[in-house]
């Protein structure tokens, strides 16, 4: 068994903390605020993970680095970079693998479902151009033979504990199952669309970590096929067993004027190319090379639903 550091304690690298210490693994969760699973097995330590110096040494003997971070929104431009480098140093210097969980971003607009060979390029705005850096930056220090690294990259995530701006999350599920009209903040409700199932990303970050045919390169995480907004709707209501009320897309007035005083409606039209039309993504090649199912959209939606109801339960 290992030693492995996770820098970021959300929903995904809660998940990943949680397989491993159920497969015997000890981890280290890195925070500024300390926080992480109360569990046995998992050691949480408050500090910035821009310190280079002391990522660099709260990671020495470890095994598996995860890069599970998310800085907020509008500060991926600031906050990223010195992440970025504080990560690769600690890398380098303990030898750990790098795994880092990513997203689409880079792809910018496509008129094709992505797969790991579609040519990254510079999408609206500075998101893309951010990932694309971190990622770059990796993979040179990869093919120089400094560090070992490699990327999951996923699209927007389903499942149990997505919450808050999550596009399936707290505008989304709650309203449905009350009989309202779930919100989306943009784009077209019938465009398909990739939704990557949160189980399904822990389980790949730890399986790419282990295993050295993943490294140097990136992988997508196993998803099951696109659907479009309206359908998961459709789809989430019938499991719920509640009539199916539709979709209601906001205004693009009301996010431009809920974008003065919200920093995250502010960012959204960077990126709204991901609704407006087809945005599907292909991870046959890590299901494939790695034998990694993913989790059907029947049961992802069923547990998602009972998830949620657990929370109104606790709630009352």
């Amino acid at each position: 068994m290992a030693q492995h550091v996770i820098v970021g304690a959300g929903t995904i690298g809660g998940g990943v903390a949680r397989r491993l210490v159920e497969d015997g693994h000890t981890v280290r969760m890195v925070t500024r605020s300390g926080s992480g699973p109360d569990l046995s097995g998992v050691e949480r330590v408050a500090a910035d993970a821009a310190d280079a110096d002391r990522l660099t040494d709260l990671s020495r003997g470890a095994a598996v680095i995860y890069n599970c971070a998310n800085p907020p929104y509008h500060r991926w431009t600031t906050d990223w970079p010195p992440i970025a480098a504080a990560l690769l140093a600690a890398a380098e210097s303990s030898g750990a693998v790098l795994v880092t969980m990513s997203n689409l971003y880079g792809y910018g607009p496509v008129d094709s479902p992505m797969t790991e060979n579609t040519p990254l390029r510079s999408a609206p705005g500075t998101k893309g151009a951010v990932r694309n850096r971190m990622w770059l930056d990796a993979l040179a220090a990869h093919d120089a033979g400094r560090i070992r690294v490699t990327e999951a990259r996923a699209s927007d995530f389903y499942g149990p504990g997505i919450r808050g701006t999550g596009h399936l999350g707290d505008q989304f599920v709650p309203r449905l199952l009350a009989g309202r009209k779930p919100r989306i903040a943009q784009g077209d409700p019938d465009a398909p669309h990739s939704w990557t199932n949160v189980g399904d990303v822990a389980r790949t970050l730890i399986r790419l970590g282990g295993d050295e045919r993943a490294w140097g390169r990136a992988w997508h995480v196993p998803t099951d096929r696109a659907l479009s907004v309206r359908q998961v709707a459709t789809q989430m209501a019938k499991v719920a067993g509640v009539r199916d009320p539709g979709v209601q897309v906001l205004p693009r007035l009301a996010i431009r004027l809920g974008g003065l005083a919200v920093p995250f409606l502010r960012e959204l039209p960077e990126v709204r190319y991901q609704f407006a039309a087809p945005f599907v993504m292909d991870s046959s090649a890590a299901q494939t090379t790695f034998d990694l199912p993913f989790t059907p959209f029947e049961q992802g939606l069923t547990e998602t639903v009972g998830w949620w109801r657990e929370q109104e339960r606790v709630a009352a």
